[in-house]
């Protein structure tokens, strides 16, 4: 890696990592709420379970969340708004560079996806069960997040046309949010260095195929 990728990769593991805030009694509501829904499924948590795990009884926890949808919501759309923003803002500062943005894209979303593994378990699974707005917002917010990457990946490849290039941004996203399944038995750092060269190796090399 080079220096200039390090340094993106530091800040990547930074904005995954938001400076230490006292969090507020909902925050850690929905932290374990997501890692129910995880481990078991939306249908397999109530409402009673989440309270009960987080300490908190009926009447307090809807002083919070109006139900498992509002929870559902609480979690996904501030995860693709941070995508969008975070993604937005390295592609800009490597505007003429698209291996290296390609490098920080790639840091960030390695990043966030070992971080986030419950959120991206909850994604990949339970997306469906949101209202038909906030699934269409997230819909977009992702839509827009991808084009980010499909701009850089034609900026690399001139020979691919964007369509082929939103392949490629998709086989990478399958690669890096891989994170809810992969065990413990390699450490993190050691996971993230993983990830980031599989996916790099990948998608330097499409223009090859």
């Amino acid at each position: 890696m080079t220096s200039a990728g390090a340094a993106d990769a530091a800040r990547a593991g930074e904005a995954a990592q938001p400076a230490a805030r006292r969090r507020s009694r909902r925050d850690e509501i929905l932290d374990i709420a997501v890692g129910l829904f995880a481990a078991r499924g939306y249908h397999g948590v109530s409402m009673d379970d989440i309270g009960s795990a987080a300490g908190v009884t009926g009447p307090a926890l809807y002083h919070h969340f109006a139900g498992k949808e509002a929870m559902l919501v609480a979690a996904l759309i501030p995860v693709s708004e941070s995508l969008l923003e975070g993604g937005r803002q390295r592609v800009a500062e490597h505007a003429d560079d698209p291996d290296a943005a390609l490098q920080s894209l790639v840091n960030f979303h390695v990043d966030f996806a070992l971080a986030n593994p419950a959120v991206i378990a909850l994604h990949l699974h339970e997306l469906d069960r949101l209202p038909d707005e906030p699934r269409r917002q997230i819909r977009r917010l992702q839509r827009l997040y991808v084009e980010e990457w499909v701009t850089v990946l034609t900026g690399l490849h001139p020979g691919l046309v964007a369509a082929e290039s939103r392949v490629l941004a998709h086989a990478a996203f399958g690669l890096m949010n891989s994170t809810p399944f992969l065990g413990g038995e390699v450490d993190r750092q050691r996971r993230a260095s993983l990830l980031r060269a599989a996916t790099l190796a990948a998608l330097r090399a499409a223009s090859d195929s």
